[in-house]
């Protein structure tokens, strides 16, 4: 890493000031150089204070992201690789795995300008306003099992909203996180299939938060925002802390924490199934995630994909 780096990684992990004298020992550097990079942290947006005999102290990166931001956060060693503006973070995902990119990684970018979502819908993805990144998991296991990480994304994302504000957020089956009725976080799941194999090698799990995005265009329906001052490399962070938790084990270590925070048991809702609209109400979810659905026929089935809509009594 660059001085620079060094010097942000040792800013966002103090406690209490750095000292320009102990940056310059620790690093081999001259004081000019470390004030230098100070300064330049400045340029890139940092808030740093300041003070004769005491040092260095960053007071705010709220609003910013960085790798160096994310990376000091993360309880894993991932490496993390951040995009002022990208097409889509899913898609650089796969772009670096078919270049042979190993290991955990992560891409966040700021702005997204053809970010996707589930059905092959779009996700709106404004500067400065939420977080776009994507996280490449590493199973090496059956299609069936893979599957899991799609309702562990939703858990890992309530689960950091909460931990982070004082937000109750709620779970849309299969993964959509609301608050308030609105729509403030979408998940979009790929799985990368080793044919020879059998197995998915990779699975790239694409996660987008409203922040504080308004004015949404005309086609994005029920969309809404947490609506409150989180630092949000904090954030992405969490999120990942919590999917790296629960994204290699089974679905009964997180499915309770789903259930609970599912805003459709109970509710009436339409889903299509061989091409054709029903209605139904939402009773259970069962211990693999599938929503269980009773028609007005009496009959209940069990959902394991696709998407439902929420229907008003």
């Amino acid at each position: 890493m660059s001085l620079k780096d060094d010097i942000l990684l040792e800013l966002l992990t103090a406690r209490d000031y750095v000292s320009g004298e102990f940056l310059a020992k620790k690093y081999n550097k001259s004081r000019a150089a470390v004030w230098k990079s100070v300064k330049s942290l400045e340029a890139d947006g940092y808030k740093i204070d300041a003070v004769t005999n005491k040092g260095y102290m960053l007071t705010d990166s709220g609003t910013l992201l960085s790798a160096q931001c994310i990376g000091a956060r993360l309880e894993n060693d991932i490496d993390v690789i951040y995009y002022p503006e990208i097409d889509s973070t899913n898609n650089e995902c796969k772009r670096l795995l078919a270049d042979s990119k190993q290991g955990t990684f992560l891409v966040v970018a700021d702005r997204q300008t053809a970010g996707r979502g589930r059905q092959g819908k779009s996700f709106y993805s404004p500067a400065g306003t939420g977080v776009y990144f994507s996280l490449v998991i590493r199973p090496r296991t059956q299609l069936k099992n893979a599957v899991t990480a799609t309702t562990a994304a939703s858990v890992a994302v309530c689960k950091a909203i909460e931990r982070l504000t004082d937000i109750k957020p709620k779970i849309k089956w299969v993964n959509d996180v609301y608050v308030n009725g609105a729509k403030v976080c979408g998940i979009l799941t790929e799985a990368i299939t080793n044919f020879e194999e059998g197995i998915v090698d990779s699975v790239v799990i694409g996660i987008g938060i409203n922040i504080s995005t308004k004015d949404f265009p005309d086609s994005v329906e029920m969309a809404g925002s947490l609506n409150v001052n989180i630092n949000r490399s904090a954030l992405v962070a969490e999120v990942v802390n919590e999917m790296m938790k629960i994204a290699y084990v089974d679905y009964s270590t997180f499915i309770d924490y789903y259930r609970t925070h599912s805003m459709v048991i109970g509710k009436r809702i339409r889903f299509t199934q061989n091409g054709e609209a029903c209605e139904a109400t939402a009773i259970s979810i069962d211990e693999t995630g599938g929503l269980t659905v009773r028609l007005d026929s009496a009959e209940e089935i069990t959902l394991r994909s696709g998407e439902i809509t929420v229907r008003a009594i």
